[in-house]
């Protein structure tokens, strides 16, 4: 058995409900006062019950109390309806010396060509479903904006494979 502590201070009440001068007036004027906490939390409960379900209130709709108004709202609640749902995510990584960054796609990894030029830059991946933009972190530059084949790893540049070809001079 707990030991409880006897004389109860209705001043600290003030700390247990929203409107703490009206719990400590209608605490004082009941009959029995507590002497323990077991007893004023009874109390405070009863007056709980009384302020929220039984007592109309006089600036609600019909003198309603708190607790219909309450339970008469709409309340939100996650939609039914997945078609419109999306996935979008920030991610922050740096070129590798290949070109590319990685990224997982449907629970597997897929490499985004981006170009061994900026291999090392600290870049910005900004991923809504399949598509995909690539921005230089220091400079705000889009690098690319791929959308992903689901069924290919390595999402190519578009340019052709080798060296690029250096200007002659005239």
């Amino acid at each position: 058995m707990v030991a409880e502590p006897a004389d109860v201070d209705l001043a600290d009440v003030h700390a247990l409900s929203v409107d703490g001068e009206q719990v400590k007036k209608w605490l004082r004027a009941q009959p029995r006062q507590p002497h323990t906490t077991t007893q004023l939390q009874a109390l405070i409960d009863a007056f709980t019950d009384e302020y929220n379900h039984r007592r109309p209130y006089r600036s609600l709709p019909q003198r309603a109390t708190p607790a219909t108004t309450y339970h008469a709202r709409p309340k939100a609640g996650p939609s039914t309806d997945r078609t419109s749902d999306t996935h979008d995510r920030v991610r922050h990584d740096t070129i590798s010396k290949t070109g590319s960054v990685t990224l997982r796609v449907a629970g597997r990894l897929r490499h985004i060509g981006i170009g061994r030029t900026y291999a090392g830059t600290y870049v910005l991946l900004l991923v809504q479903d399949l598509n995909v933009r690539v921005i230089n972190a220091a400079t705000g530059e889009l690098l690319r904006e791929p959308t992903i084949d689901p069924r290919r790893d390595y999402q190519p540049t578009g340019r052709p494979p080798g060296t690029t070809p250096k200007k002659q001079k005239a």
